[in-house]
């Protein structure tokens, strides 16, 4: 890529080409002609599978407020509890990381964030899963930008350990069903009261990224931070929502 080229891209995609080059990576990074901010987006903008995508995903480490990188396979989530296991040992969790600390610490924004060439550096992992094909493809520091490389590439140009950091289908099945039968059981033993109704917490307090609800007792986080001040009738309303949602899950 001479000079030239490289200007007339986006300032983020300008620091992932340049670091590329200085590494002698082979293959520079392109711009799709629309977004890939998912994805499946940029899965299917490059024809390829979803698996295939290595995206970024940004946690915050409350003990020392440090970015926390996890390089994972497109078609897998992310276990939080994997990840606090690996970077945690002070026994503290990992908080969400809002789009603002997201740029301030990588510089790029949601949607485009690359595994490298970051403002201040992370704590990186990659998902062992994306050792399953020969070519992956990661965002290039832009909602439009992607760069090819393979999975052995990417351990090498970020020098991050490879490890088991993604939810296992079969125990999430498992740990989901638990949490119904708790909370499910507590469902019918309040229907007949009408005041000082006990929260639905079981203590599992992660938000799931698919439904946006506690993985534990199934409540958005404003229904959970506004439970204190909720009246009984606001509380009931809720439980009646979790209800829903149960027969909703196991539909």
């Amino acid at each position: 890529m001479c000079g030239a080229e490289l200007h007339a891209l986006p300032e983020g995609v300008q620091r992932v080409a340049a670091l590329l080059q200085q590494r002698g990576h082979p293959h520079t990074p392109v711009m799709l002609d629309d977004a890939a901010r998912t994805a499946q987006q940029a899965a299917d903008a490059l024809g390829i599978l979803l698996g295939q995508i290595a995206k970024s995903i940004i946690f915050r480490r409350k003990s020392d407020d440090v970015a926390v990188l996890v390089i994972t396979a497109g078609d897998q989530r992310v276990d939080e509890r994997k990840v606090e296991a690996l970077v945690c040992p002070d026994g503290k969790r990992l908080g969400r990381a809002d789009a603002e600390f997201v740029k301030v610490r990588t510089g790029f924004s949601i949607g485009g964030v690359s595994p490298l060439a970051h403002a201040t550096p992370p704590v990186t992992l990659i998902d062992q899963s994306l050792f399953r094909f020969e070519e992956i493809w990661a965002a290039a520091g832009h909602p439009h930008g992607v760069f090819k490389l393979s999975p052995q590439q990417l351990v090498d140009l970020t020098g991050a350990p490879v490890a088991d950091v993604v939810v296992d289908p079969v125990q999430e099945q498992v740990s989901q069903q638990h949490a119904i039968n708790l909370v499910a059981a507590r469902a019918r033993q309040i229907r007949a009261e009408s005041v000082n109704l006990p929260s639905p917490c079981i203590s599992v307090c992660r938000m799931s990224t698919l439904t946006g609800w506690c993985e534990g007792c199934f409540r958005t986080r404003d229904e959970i931070a506004g439970w204190s001040q909720a009246s009984d009738g606001g509380k009931r309303a809720v439980w009646n929502l979790i209800e829903q949602r149960i027969v909703a899950l196991q539909a």
